[in-house]
């Protein structure tokens, strides 16, 4: 038998139900991966409350995870049993001790990286790579603002953007946390609960704005977002914790100068074989150099999934947090 988390209908963590269900057995170019280790983050969160639309009810959340592959489909060559590979990909399902995923969008593990560090940097560690490598292609001497500093995207992020030479400014929550990401290369700190960060911003750059804005948070976040934007800087909206942004005039983009917004998702930059490869291959070769490290600060077993969610939800989780099946 395999445990799964399965949730029937959108709500609060308590919806997470650990049950059973049969084995199964993969089709044509599909993989049996047996998780060793699974990803926690927090679209897992707007999925499970319905702030996502899942594409059925009932359904096993969960977009990242690691393993070993038990059994390969009809059409798969270039995997085998016993192979240690990643993921963070669709379909959901990541919450599982076993599942059926297609063989395409699974990497193989390369040397020197580990399962549980597979399933902690796959999807936060591609998303920083295409928001700092594809998104906006930053350079060298460019600043940047980033929500959320110390959480799990946000402290790969530091860690990157001071490989590029990009100076980054973050927010956070707590002298605590802005101790924690300036060790991991964050430049500057703003504690949003006591400083304006918009103000910030403009002292920290003499009144130009930051070439871009990365924002996770939405709705509390967005307006200001714009205005620590220089003339023709980016706005790049990647979730939405806080809740959905309200409408925008696109007007209201020309006159804070020329604005450019995007709100883009990891899947639609890693849709083919080819850009999957590309972005997983980045984030490997800076993980085996030790540019970035995997901070893996909370584990939790899988069948506590409840826990883990309240614990993201409640910011009381800082780095990488993990589900042990």
């Amino acid at each position: 038998m395999n445990h799964v988390i399965r949730v029937s209908e959108p709500g609060g963590p308590e919806v997470m139900r650990w049950e059973t269900e049969e084995v199964q057995s993969p089709g044509p170019s599909q993989i049996l991966l047996h998780h060793t280790a699974v990803g926690l983050n927090y679209i897992d969160v707007y999925f499970r409350s319905g702030a996502y639309p899942a594409p059925q009810l009932p359904f096993t959340p969960g977009f990242e995870g690691a393993g070993v592959v038990e059994a390969v489909g009809e059409g798969v060559t270039d995997l085998a049993p016993g192979d240690h590979v990643g993921y963070a990909a669709q379909p959901l399902g990541a919450y599982s001790e076993l599942r059926v995923i297609p063989a395409d969008r699974v990497v193989r593990l390369p040397d020197g990286i580990d399962d549980r560090v597979a399933a902690a940097m796959m999807l936060k560690g591609m998303t920083v790579q295409y928001l700092l490598r594809s998104t906006v292609a930053l350079n060298a001497g460019d600043t940047v603002l980033f929500h959320a500093a110390a959480g799990g995207v946000g402290l790969i992020a530091c860690q990157w953007a001071k490989h590029l030479g990009v100076t980054m400014i973050g927010t956070v929550g707590s002298e605590e946390k802005a101790e924690l990401a300036r060790a991991h290369g964050c430049t500057h700190t703003v504690l949003y609960n006591e400083e304006n960060f918009v103000d910030r911003v403009r002292e920290l750059t003499d009144g130009k704005g930051v070439d871009a804005v990365y924002d996770s948070v939405g709705r509390q976040t967005f307006s200001q977002s714009l205005d620590c934007l220089r003339t023709r800087g980016t706005l790049v909206l990647f979730g939405q914790s806080s809740g959905k942004v309200e409408p925008i005039d696109p007007a209201v983009l020309s006159a804070k100068g020329s604005l450019f917004l995007t709100r883009p998702t990891l899947f639609n930059y890693t849709a083919s074989r080819e850009d999957l490869l590309h972005c997983a291959s980045e984030l490997f070769d800076v993980l085996q150099k030790g540019v970035v490290k995997a901070d893996i600060n909370q584990e939790y077993p899988l069948s506590e999934a409840q826990r883990a969610h309240e614990d993201l939800e409640g910011r009381r989780t800082t780095g990488a947090s993990l589900l042990l099946p």
